[in-house]
């Protein structure tokens, strides 16, 4: 195994807390295999990149030699994570989880090792429980430490229901790690209060607490809010490998290290050199289709890759609207002015370059070239290009306050 210092530089690596970090050293110091466990609840079937920033965590713990639990929460699945909700959220029936969970496993083991890989459902414990079990498990915490989180707080305190089953995921989450016997958890930074429950349930069932690794939220397209289906900002790791390449080629500018921070698996020092280039003044396109390229081969293979690429350029070159361009959704307090629209679209390199472009009329809306004075009106979709290649679906919505 590597030294304990490398194995701690990978393992921070895009993480926003090692909790506790001197702990995970001692884990590491011992020279053995660590019990690494992700949990994924199957409520949707198909992943976006979003949700791989945690499997790819995995797989760095799976190249580092420590043995991966990827936990299914088929069981937790038909309660529902409150995490960040509002309201309860309405439980899924078993077999609308376990469908969910076998396309899980199809999609997850495009990143990890299938043979170094342990699939765990927690349903194979949790069914085990008897009525009297699961009252020891409840009696491991009380009401006021769970109207501590932040969620069921600001409901209580806004009078909103919380249902009884509500309070019992994060016991079960935790519970999974004692069953699990996890030296180490991942998580997102909106799961810490599930994630410190295991810690505790391992202290109270006789057992040395895990530690957490929490990783960030990936921002989608938009470059603002978290990567989402529902927003339309998303990246589906099932989507076809033209779509990948077209939406992650035409991402904003200020998103390109954050996604190679949590997505790529360049080194440290290729990605530093990447952005050195860009810095000199290599044009942030060619740095994005460094990613758009390793992605599209992660999920499709090489030669998929390398055919959209060619795909892109052949259309470009030609003149030719791509057909599976992204949408870039932007967000403003009112209409924008074209410059500041492709400049924050990420289809110019800078403001200068915008308005260059403006000025030599090489930027065309709707088929039409436009100048300066083009604004972008809230709730309309434009199809927009910029010089020769650039080319994207915006759509400028009002910012909700």
């Amino acid at each position: 195994m590597r030294s304990v210092k490398e194995q701690l530089s990978v393992i921070k690596r895009g993480a926003d807390e090692v909790l506790v970090e001197s702990e995970l050293i001692t884990k590491l110091e011992r020279g053995q295999p660590l019990r690494v466990k992700a949990g994924f609840d199957p409520t949707a079937p198909d992943l976006h990149l979003g949700h791989t920033v945690l499997i790819n965590k995995l797989r760095q713990f799976q190249d580092l030699g420590h043995q991966v639990i990827f936990l299914i929460g088929d069981f937790t699945g038909m309660i529902g994570d409150p995490s960040g909700k509002s309201a309860t959220r309405p439980p899924l029936t078993r077999d609308q989880v376990l469908e969910n969970a076998e396309t899980y496993k199809a999609q997850v083991f495009k990143i990890l090792d299938p043979q170094k890989t342990e699939v765990a459902f927690n349903s194979t414990w949790m069914d085990q429980l008897s009525p009297a079990d699961f009252i020891r498990l409840a009696s491991q915490y009380t009401v006021a430490r769970m109207l501590e989180r932040d969620d069921f707080k600001k409901r209580y305190e806004t009078n909103q229901s919380i249902a009884i089953h509500e309070f019992l995921y994060p016991l079960v989450q935790g519970y999974d790690s004692v069953a699990l016997r996890a030296d180490v958890e991942l998580g997102g930074t909106d799961q810490k209060f599930n994630l410190l429950m295991g810690r505790e349930l391992q202290r109270g069932y006789g057992q040395e607490s895990q530690c957490i690794v929490t990783m960030p939220l990936l921002e989608g397209l938009d470059g603002v809010k978290k990567m989402s289906k529902s927003l339309g900002n998303y990246v589906g790791i099932q989507e076809p490998p033209g779509v990948m390449y077209g939406k992650l080629v035409s991402m904003p500018d200020t998103l390109i290290w954050r996604y190679f921070e949590l997505l790529s698996f360049r080194s440290v020092e290729e990605v530093a050199e990447f952005r050195r280039d860009v810095e000199a003044g290599a044009n942030p396109r060619d740095i994005k289709i460094k990613l758009a390229e390793e992605i599209v081969a992660r999920f499709h293979g090489e030669e998929a890759a390398a055919a959209a690429h060619r795909s892109a350029g052949n259309r470009l070159k030609e003149g030719e609207v791509p057909e599976d361009l992204p949408m870039i959704n932007l967000l403003a307090d009112e209409s924008m002015p074209v410059s500041a629209v492709l400049n924050k679209a990420g289809l110019v390199k800078n403001a200068a370059a915008a308005r260059d472009l403006l000025s030599a009329g090489s930027v065309k809306v709707d088929g039409a070239v436009v100048d300066r004075t083009f604004m972008f009106e809230l709730g309309v979709e434009y199809l927009c290009q910029a010089g020769k290649k650039a080319f994207a679906k915006i759509r400028v919505d009002a910012e909700k306050s």
